[in-house]
């Protein structure tokens, strides 16, 4: 995974966060047959959970995808991390049928913040083959629900998958991650909506058996497109191919019917011949009165003559036009990655300032409970004199600090500057704080990393 440049993996809370571990193997570290040993299926996940939970992980998801294999674990302390990390890995490498070397060789393991930082990365799609898709988010979200459903997702990991999704939420609406074609099928599929709007209602017709004709195809059935009719060489390979897509087979006699009737032409011949010419352009084009027609060449060499873009309302695209198309795409998305990095580091302090709060929750119950204690028996000793019991509550609450610090002075001095800087900061005491005293932050300052 590449992180901008700054990035730290300390920063506030990093004790807090030190029994997170996610271990695994992406497309960045690893061999695609290692990922393709060690990945798991839908269905066989509920069973690998509780083949974790047998070797002492007691909260943990799996996500297993084409770009990765990995499992996010939350250690009972952080003294056990490593146990738990290995215990993971060796589980993994079971799985597959591989060493737990050859995991350790190609795969990685993170700790604490640079942990969180890599789980918030993955939902919002920064550490993808291709940066932006969606389709990564609803991945996460169902490792993460087949874990709950599993019982294997506490409170820790619960906070962790919330605050990764709102970061997923935040990296969509804030920056234009998600937009613009990334490959040839997306490219094709913008420029028929920039011509017709909605596919909804439109026809396409279908040259060829080609598999990337067979892609776009299906692209274009995803986004709406209502009738699709294929013609090819061979009606028997034209029927295999109508099957797979629930489409129609010509039955026109003149490749000029079937251009009439289609809003959009796929052509994935390549022969040494084209199929498509200037004539039969020019021919369909009058009889479908000035209705545009994107005609999308993805065969190579091409089907369709070049002097087919001088026809009216014919919008001719070969594959070079289509793949240029996908790389400006491609390139807009790397160009918002720095925007989106910008929010991870944000949401992930957010996240870390958090625990370093919840870390604290119980030692603030305890301080609540003790005064209330004290209050409850100085009530009781001074009955109806607020006087009295205001003065003991006072007393007795300053007590133990008082002579706490009156302990630290028989020690060495820099412990009693500590503590007078602490109490100050506790109470807000006004003056200056104890000379050569360590200040405490209250947050990270602007300029500093809180990841």
């Amino acid at each position: 995974m590449t992180t901008p440049p700054g990035d730290s993996p300390e920063g506030p809370g990093e004790a807090a966060l030190g029994s997170l571990v996610i271990v695994g193997v992406n497309h960045h570290s690893s061999s695609m047959a290692l990922r393709d040993q060690v990945t798991l299926e839908d269905e066989a996940i509920p069973a690998f959970l509780g083949h974790l939970r047998a070797n002492g992980l007691t909260q943990a998801v799996v996500l297993s995808t084409c770009d990765r294999v990995e499992i996010i674990a939350q250690a009972p302390q952080s003294e056990v991390a490593d146990a738990t990390a290995e215990a993971a890995l060796v589980a993994l490498a079971e799985h597959g049928e591989v060493s737990p070397s050859m995991l350790r060789n190609q795969g990685y393991v993170h700790r604490g913040a640079d942990a969180a930082r890599h789980c918030f990365a993955v939902a919002a799609s920064l550490d993808s083959q291709v940066i932006g898709e969606p389709h990564v988010l609803r991945q996460v979200k169902a490792g993460y629900s087949t874990a709950r459903a599993a019982g294997m997702v506490g409170a820790e990991l619960e906070r962790l998958l919330q605050s990764a999704f709102a970061c997923a939420k935040r990296v969509r609406t804030e920056t234009h991650i998600a937009e613009g074609p990334v490959s040839v099928a997306s490219a094709a599929v913008q420029v028929a909506r920039d011509l017709h709007g909605d596919l909804d209602g439109c026809a396409a017709l279908l040259l060829g058996t080609g598999e990337m004709g067979e892609l776009l195809a299906e692209s274009f059935q995803a986004h709406g497109l209502e009738r699709l009719v294929v013609r090819g060489r061979r009606r028997s390979r034209a029927e295999a191919v109508a099957r797979r897509l629930n489409a129609q087979v010509s039955t026109a006699e003149a490749l000029i019917d079937d251009l009439v009737a289609a809003d959009i032409v796929i052509s994935c011949y390549g022969g040494r011949e084209h199929i498509l010419g200037e004539d039969a352009a020019r021919q369909s084009a009058k009889r479908r009165r000035r209705k545009p027609v994107f005609i999308a060449d993805v065969a190579v060499p091409g089907d369709v003559e070049p002097a087919v873009n001088k026809v009216d309302n014919a919008f001719l695209y070969d594959l070079d036009d289509l793949e240029g198309i996908a790389m400006e795409g491609r390139a807009h998305r790397e160009a918002e990655a720095e925007a989106a990095w910008r929010i991870v580091r944000d949401e992930v302090g957010r996240y870390q300032q958090g625990r370093v709060e919840r870390a604290a929750a119980p030692v603030i119950t305890q301080l609540h409970a003790r005064f209330e204690e004290e209050r409850n028996r100085v009530l009781a000793e001074a009955g109806d004199d607020a006087a009295k019991a205001t003065r003991l509550l006072i007393g007795r609450l300053l007590h133990t600090p008082s002579e706490e610090l009156r302990r630290l002075t028989a020690g060495p001095p820099e412990n009693l500057r500590h503590a007078e800087n602490v109490t100050r900061r506790l109470f807000r005491l006004s003056g200056a704080a104890a000379p050569g005293a360590i200040p405490i932050p209250d947050h990270p300052t602007d300029n500093e990393d809180p990841t």
